[in-house]
């Protein structure tokens, strides 16, 4: 499909979608991100052969949240291989992203990467890898994106230090089973700094084309990563990456993707394009609501689901 069959189908969607009665609530548990206007709406595409289109708030920059451990598992997959495996699983937990209940009965392996215990075991290992760790996973984005702008939040990693009790508690836990290796104040900090990542819309879609073109090179003409590993981290975005949503986006929208609780969501089409939607008010699940609905009739219009 050319870009402009995607520009006409994207504006009368959003068009439709804008004005509709939005049921979800922004995440004030986090008292940051609940600082942002409820009414912000954008979504930008960004083809495989470079062919862009955005429309609303798609240049505003947000706090992604947990959008950021797609690039923390794929810098970590990169570094340690599948020897990964053995620290995180890879399964749908069919809990909510912070749960500590199946921590227990799986001996502190997390289900999967994207759910809050596993992104910590992710942390982890990267840590054990990096000398610098904050400063080297924002020059990894850097470079994925041809972008020396990408930088942390410090109010929101701030806001999200005084309020992550949750997450102490399960970076603990996981600690007392062995599968967390460094010292778990370390691991924290450099956890919430990841989930404090901010982008827009059209910075995401163009940083995450590495999962969407086989033969995508970073502007150093690198391969990221192999294109195994590829296919692996697009399977378990179609499987977890939605929390325990995720059986639900697939069957609604038929895509690849990851949310965060900033509102943010991002959808891969391999070997098509990568779009990301932003807004801010969050479903039930922890789901932006319009970017959910936005993307099911977004794949309907076009038929360009996977399946």
């Amino acid at each position: 499909m050319q870009i402009k069959e995607y520009q006409k189908i994207i504006t009368e969607i959003y068009s439709n979608i804008k004005n509709v009665e939005d049921i979800g609530k922004v995440a004030n548990y986090i008292p940051e991100l609940g600082s942002v206007s409820a009414d912000n709406f954008g979504i930008h595409i960004t083809k495989i052969n470079n062919e862009t289109f955005g429309i609303g708030n798609f240049e505003e920059k947000f706090s992604i949240q947990s959008i950021s451990k797609i690039l923390t598992l794929a810098l970590a997959y990169k570094l340690e291989g599948e020897k990964l495996w053995q620290r995180v699983d890879v399964e749908p937990s069919g809990n909510p992203f912070n749960s500590l209940q199946q921590l227990e009965s799986d001996n502190g392996i997390p289900r999967n990467p994207f759910i809050n215990a596993g992104a910590i075991v992710v942390c982890d290992v990267l840590i054990s890898h990096l000398e610098n760790p904050k400063e080297e996973f924002l020059a990894f984005c850097r470079e994925l994106s041809n972008n020396a702008t990408l930088n942390y939040s410090e109010k929101v990693a701030k806001s999200e230090k005084n309020t992550g009790f949750r997450n102490v508690a399960l970076c603990n836990f996981i600690k007392s089973f062995g599968n967390i290796k460094n010292n778990v104040d370390k691991v924290l900090d450099f956890y919430f700094y990841i989930c404090s990542l901010e982008m827009s819309c059209k910075e995401l879609s163009k940083i995450f084309l590495f999962l969407a073109d086989n033969n995508f090179k970073t502007h150093k003409e690198k391969r990221v990563i192999t294109k195994s590993q590829v296919k692996r981290i697009n399977a378990i975005m179609l499987t977890c990456g939605f929390y325990d949503e995720s059986g639900e986006f697939a069957f609604r929208v038929g895509l690849s993707g990851k949310s965060g609780v900033g509102g943010g969501i991002v959808a891969i089409h391999p070997n098509g394009f990568c779009i990301a939607v932003w807004s801010p008010k969050l479903n039930k699940k922890g789901n932006s609501y319009k970017g959910m609905l936005f993307l099911e009739h977004f794949t309907t219009k076009t038929a360009c689901s996977i399946f």
